[in-house]
């Protein structure tokens, strides 16, 4: 992976409480001016597969300029309830800015359709890592 790429980090997922079923996999966050400037941009699909999801915090809305492949768009509250979805929004284009927005979560297009992910949906973005526990 190219050093200028983000790391994935590793044992995190987007979790639909509501339909009971993973979005995603394979989380990078984008948290800071930077990272959330660059987003996608200079990627290709291959390196954005299918379980794949960038979230972006804080964010309201983004943009798909220097993008070179569609994408879905999860809007989430601070609560990580669905508010708006944006399916395959094309590259050069940008998405609707929502006020109550708290953060956005980018996937590869056709994850909307295929997890069924509707607005209302709770959603859980879930770190492994921490979970992980001896059983008795």
């Amino acid at each position: 992976m190219p050093a200028s790429t983000p790391d994935p980090t590793p044992g995190r997922g987007v979790f639909n409480r509501t339909r009971g079923q993973f979005i995603a996999m394979r989380v990078e966050l984008a948290d800071n001016p930077w990272t959330r400037l660059r987003g996608l941009i200079g990627r290709h699909s291959q390196q954005f597969p299918q379980g794949s999801a960038l979230w972006i915090v804080p964010c309201r809305g983004v943009h798909t300029w220097a993008m070179s492949f569609p994408i879905d768009v999860i809007y989430l509250t601070r609560h990580n309830v669905v508010l708006h979805l944006e399916m395959g929004l094309a590259p050069w284009r940008f998405g609707p800015v929502r006020l109550q927005a708290a953060s956005v979560l980018e996937l590869p297009e056709g994850t909307l359709r295929d997890t069924g992910t509707t607005i209302g949906d709770e959603l859980e973005i879930r770190d492994f890592a921490q979970e992980k526990s001896p059983r008795a």
